[in-house]
């Protein structure tokens, strides 16, 4: 993918744009890594190579960021080219990004195969993570959780404000890789529904679908804040660990009888590797 093989159909203000050139077009087959690298040095992945051209109108990766340029558009740029794929924005959150939302209409924003993997392996988790997910999504601002909130409203198609089975199944079904048979969509909703109500409010839809890695990569300092936040919700007496028997065999990986904040985020870590 790069930015000379779109082209303006006509001269036109409202001129749709086409993509060009598929020699390097391949199918990938579900589960199989491709190693070959491929196509022009500029635009491989990540992906903010291409954002930083459209800004600068000329790749350029030798001098220090431009002046002229918002901090929101430089965030992003950064959030794109963040090397470890679990950490980058996927297609959908670089679409939900504020920068690029602004006088943009939320219709537009595509479900997120990720966000729908993730819902996949929740219901695989499990009783602790699915718990330590849901009280770390209890810390999270507006800001850290925008993108799920554009995939929730895409979700819930009647506005209710919350997803019913109906309404994840229609979901899960553009799942198209996972071809995911009726049987699963049945097992989701309730192991994502913590209050039994067969319905997902956007708290519970939010613990489900987090990208544990991008919090951590995209702002190192906050996610300290709110994974301590989060261990303190099940830490009862405050004295820096969860030491109820249930939970020890689960998480304690040190054996030491105790779970400690840096057990508890290496927990949290293993809950998002979709």
């Amino acid at each position: 993918m790069k930015p000379e093989n779109f082209h303006f159909k006509s001269q036109n203000e409202d001129s749709p744009l086409k993509a060009t050139d598929f020699g390097l077009l391949d199918f990938i087959k579900l589960g199989k890594k491709f190693t070959d690298i491929i196509g022009s040095a500029y635009y491989v992945a990540p992906e903010g190579g291409i954002f930083r051209e459209v800004l600068r109108n000329r790749p350029d990766f030798r001098h220090k960021p431009w002046p002229t340029v918002s901090d929101s558009a430089k965030d992003f740029i950064r959030k794109l080219l963040v090397k470890n794929p679990l950490a980058r924005l996927t297609a959908a959150q670089a679409l939900s990004y504020p920068w690029v939302r602004v006088n943009g209409n939320a219709s537009l924003i595509p479900l997120d195969i990720s966000v729908l993997s993730n819902m996949r392996h929740f219901v695989t988790y499990s009783r602790l993570k699915q718990f330590a997910l849901r009280a770390l999504a209890s810390t999270l601002d507006e800001e850290e959780i925008s993108d799920l909130k554009d995939q929730f409203h895409a979700i819930d198609i009647d506005k209710s404000g919350a997803i019913s089975l109906e309404e994840m199944r229609q979901a899960l079904a553009k799942d198209i890789p996972w071809k995911m048979k009726e049987s699963c969509v049945s097992d989701i909703l309730p192991a994502i529904d913590s209050n039994t109500e067969r319905l997902v409010d956007f708290t519970e839809f939010v613990a489900a679908t987090l990208h544990i890695y991008q919090l951590e990569e995209h702002n190192n300092e906050k996610w300290q804040k709110i994974s301590k936040a989060a261990i303190e919700k099940f830490d009862v007496d405050k004295d820096g660990y969860i030491t109820a028997e249930e939970l020890k065999m689960e998480a304690d990986i040190d054996k030491d009888g105790k779970i400690s904040l840096s057990e508890f985020r290496s927990l949290l870590r293993t809950a998002s590797r979709s």
